[in-house]
């Protein structure tokens, strides 16, 4: 097992998770530019798959992202060291803070600090939205670009659970698979 990899998703899941507020969303873009961008280990198409896998597990999305990732690079070794990494910060900041949760209650510096970092993560969040669009845009497939803009209008619009729509996508897309398997299974008869 190659330890320096090992090491580089510890310390990167490590890193992200200590320094990045705001939510699972918010790392993942941030696993994105790790592993995908600056490492060149996974593929951006991966990556989309490997989000989709985290978005549609249960749990914490930045806890799936980081097993995905970690699975993906090395195994089930990769899976411990990235899941460390990215729990150990939140761990540790959680506890302090709830030690302390009275004295920060009412604070006026606190209030307005969590309050900007609101508006950080909202950029983040549209910047994965954006990056993940532009992404199915360049395929050209129209069933993608119909999934994208029916999933966007239930979601916003009819306020229709994601995770139903997580749940019909994922129908269509067996469905899809199957159909393409079995024209495979006549072209090969």
């Amino acid at each position: 097992m190659d330890t320096k990899k090992l090491e580089k998703i510890f310390f990167s899941t490590l890193y992200l998770s200590s320094f990045t507020f705001g939510g699972g969303y918010v790392i993942v873009t941030l696993l994105k530019k790790k592993f995908v961008d600056e490492l060149h280990w996974i593929d951006e198409k991966e990556m989309l798959d490997l989000v989709a896998i985290a978005q549609s597990s249960p749990g914490a999305i930045a806890v799936n992202g980081s097993i995905v990732v970690g699975y993906k690079i090395c195994g089930i070794p990769g899976i411990i060291c990235a899941v460390l990494g990215a729990i150990i910060p939140p761990f540790i900041i959680l506890s302090l803070i709830s030690a302390c949760y009275t004295t920060f209650k009412n604070n006026s510096v606190i209030k307005a600090l969590l309050l900007g970092m609101r508006s950080g993560v909202s950029a983040v969040i549209i910047s994965v939205v954006y990056d993940m669009t532009k992404n199915v845009m360049k395929e050209k497939d129209i069933s993608k670009i119909i999934i994208l803009i029916a999933s966007f209008i239930a979601n916003y619009y009819f306020n229709v659970n994601a995770i139903f729509i997580i749940l019909i996508v994922i129908a269509y897309g067996l469905i899809k698979a199957f159909i393409k398997a079995r024209k495979k299974r006549e072209v090969l008869k």
